[in-house]
């Protein structure tokens, strides 16, 4: 199965995979299919299955330590990880 996703998202997500899968912890990652596809998919994510990200882009962006978290919260629940938007960060 391959997922298409923009490359500042990708990058936020790895994140939150790499550090759960190095941890040993299973969970599920769901996420809304492309418009012209329609629907939603959920993919189980086990420190067993081999499991690639693809960039776009040579340079990493930088992350965003807010979305990071919000992303590993939703790891963390009973639903499993959600592609969220990126939240938005207000300078003081």
């Amino acid at each position: 199965m391959e997922a298409q996703f923009d490359d500042r998202l990708l990058a936020h997500m790895k994140t939150v995979i790499v550090a759960k899968l190095r941890r040993e912890e299973k969970f599920t990652l769901s996420y809304t299919k492309d418009p012209g596809e329609g629907g939603r998919s959920t993919i189980w994510l086990h420190p067993a299955i081999e499991l690639a990200f693809d960039f776009d882009d040579d340079t990493r962006p930088a992350l965003n330590r807010a979305w990071i978290d919000e992303l590993m919260r939703s790891a963390n629940s009973n639903d499993g990880m959600s592609v969220i938007d990126e939240p938005v960060v207000l300078a003081r």
